[in-house]
């Protein structure tokens, strides 16, 4: 876990303005829709914020050296973050598993989930630990 501590802080203030800007989104079209608009409405956020993001970038899924598909996260901000928009009961390690997976496909150092069903915002991160 150790060596992996500089990277968390590093990314701390760029994870929190992630969160920032999930939680105005949320503020302003109230919770419990689709996942799709939350993710729109992210990418709008992070824009007015300056964070600069990719949407539905694509990443090979290799098995053994061979590429048998592709990956596309909602969103990967700063080239770092992947961000998972959901709109679901609770984070589970269902969820949680699946970003650890996609940060392994990715090979990305953080990963963060945000739920939009309540209207408090949920959100975990996670970090890849050998």
């Amino acid at each position: 876990m150790n060596h992996h501590a500089t990277s968390q802080i590093i990314l701390r203030k760029e994870l929190y303005a992630i969160v920032g800007a999930a939680i105005e989104v949320l503020r302003g079209l109230g919770h419990g829709i689709h996942e799709k608009p939350y993710e729109r409405a992210l990418a709008v956020e992070l824009r007015l914020r300056g964070l600069h993001y990719e949407q539905q970038p694509a990443f090979d899924i290799t098995y053994k050296d061979v590429k048998v598909g592709e990956y596309t996260p909602d969103l990967v901000v700063l080239s770092k973050i992947i961000v998972d928009t959901k709109v679901i009961d609770r984070i589970t390690d269902h969820e949680r598993g699946q970003m650890l997976n996609y940060l392994k496909i990715t090979r990305l150092p953080v990963g963060v989930i945000l739920n939009f069903r309540y209207a408090r915002l949920e959100w975990e991160r996670l970090v890849l630990t050998d």
